[in-house]
């Protein structure tokens, strides 16, 4: 790990070394603390924007994205009061979430996980890989995210630096 640090609301522990894993049944025995989300159907997008989204992407695990950072997100009662349309329509048509997302393909790689519906404390787990010359792309990449009209809706979020070893 190599930096983390509260964005809003609580941080997380400060740990050495941060494990990855696709296997929900892998033990977890010496974990300090543990962050649980799974890959759904997309929401917020059209079909166009889906097209767009997988024609740009580029995959997890390249070998020359040895940078990722993890960022743990937790929205507000009033995010999820709104009616999905509504918050389509701030997630999109006011903050241009994935219009912004799309200019940074396929430099940044990204892969979101709901944590929400599995009782988690955050509701999204947003996982991004990019090569080291493309830090500073990913950093103006959630600037930009934080300065819309979404991002007054969340409450708690981390932001955890990593490096492959």
């Amino acid at each position: 790990m190599q930096a983390i640090a509260p964005i809003r609301g609580e941080t997380l522990p400060t740990v050495p070394r941060l494990a990855v894993l696709e296997d929900a049944s892998a033990p977890l025995t010496a974990a300090r603390w543990v962050l649980r989300g799974a890959t759904s159907n997309e929401r917020y997008v059209t079909r166009t924007e889906h097209d767009e989204l997988a024609r740009r992407e580029q995959p997890l695990g390249r070998r020359e994205a040895t940078r990722a950072t993890l960022i743990p997100i937790t929205k507000s009662a009033g995010w999820w009061a709104l009616s999905q349309h509504e918050r389509r329509a701030l997630f999109e048509e006011r903050s241009h979430h994935v219009a912004i997302g799309l200019e940074y393909l396929p430099e940044v790689a990204r892969r979101l996980h709901h944590g929400r519906d599995l009782g988690e404390p955050f509701d999204f787990l947003t996982w991004f890989e990019y090569a080291p010359a493309h830090a500073g792309r990913f950093a103006e990449l959630v600037r930009r995210l934080r300065a819309t009209a979404e991002w007054g809706f969340v409450e708690r979020e981390v932001e955890i630096h990593l490096a492959r070893e």
